[in-house]
């Protein structure tokens, strides 16, 4: 398989070194397209794949071509890429807010993946949604899901309009969890811990307690209860944060974060 990543930031990257890890490319059949000149100096010193500026003709000789540019540097590459593709080119979208449909349209070309990772795939340990049009084979979308699925988990939506849910809960979910973090972090500073070992308090609470959540048959309510004593420590703190409407507000925040992509989407 030869494979082509348009745009090579921290997720384009990731996706390269993923593929190499698990062989599913060999270095020689890897392009890397990136246009900033410090950024694609930097590609070749790793050695991964031929980098090159820009989009040309050559592309059209790869099996599948990763859109991993910002989505406002979509239009730039729009032409290019829209003249180099032939009909068996697979085009797989990371960019957020762009439908299957306008890729079509722009690129005429109607084999086409959108997927929507988040940034612990930089890690292997990322949750991918993805979708694809109707014109694609079995075959082809296997191809595609082995490539996402080296970077985590994948989970594959027929109804495209779901994936502005997943942008708002699993997309920008990391950041969810790293503004709680954020915030417990600076209460233990504020009760007197030094901060290295707020720090550490805090990120390992949160690693056991995500292996409880993923490995516990109790439910949500029976893990917070099992914490939970009458008149202790964790209800004052339950209680502080119900009478603060917290859950409401994190409810309120991704549903705005789901408003929003679904406004991208159609700008």
């Amino acid at each position: 398989m030869k494979i082509s990543i348009v745009g090579c930031g921290n997720m384009g990257l990731a996706y390269a070194r993923s593929f190499l890890k698990y062989n599913l490319v060999s270095r020689e059949d890897l392009l890397l397209v990136e246009k900033n000149e410090l950024r694609k100096e930097a590609l070749e010193k790793l050695v991964i794949g031929k980098v090159v500026p820009q989009v040309n003709n050559t592309i059209s000789g790869y099996d599948i071509i990763i859109l991993a540019v910002k989505p406002q540097d979509f239009v730039a590459i729009c032409e290019d890429l829209k003249n180099s593709l032939g009909p068996k080119n697979i085009i797989l979208s990371i960019m957020a807010g762009i439908s299957i449909k306008q890729l079509e349209e722009r690129l005429d070309h109607k084999v086409i993946v959108r997927a929507m990772p988040n940034s612990p795939a930089q890690l292997g340990m990322g949750m991918t949604a993805f979708t694809s049009a109707k014109e694609m084979t079995i075959e082809q979308l296997k191809k595609a899901e082995n490539l996402l699925g080296s970077t985590g988990r994948t989970v594959f939506f027929e109804d495209e309009n779901l994936l502005d849910a997943v942008t708002a809960l699993s997309g920008s979910g990391p950041a969810y969890f790293f503004y709680i973090v954020k915030y417990m972090i600076e209460a233990g500073i504020k009760m007197g811990i030094e901060p290295s070992v707020a720090s550490l308090l805090v990120k390992q609470t949160m690693i056991g307690s995500f292996e409880l959540v993923n490995n516990a048959t109790q439910n949500l309510d029976e893990l917070i209860a099992a914490v939970k004593s009458k008149g202790g420590t964790t209800e004052a703190a339950l209680k502080e944060f119900q009478e603060g409407e917290l859950g409401e507000t994190l409810m309120r925040g991704i549903l705005a974060a789901e408003k929003r992509a679904k406004e991208l989407s159609k700008s």
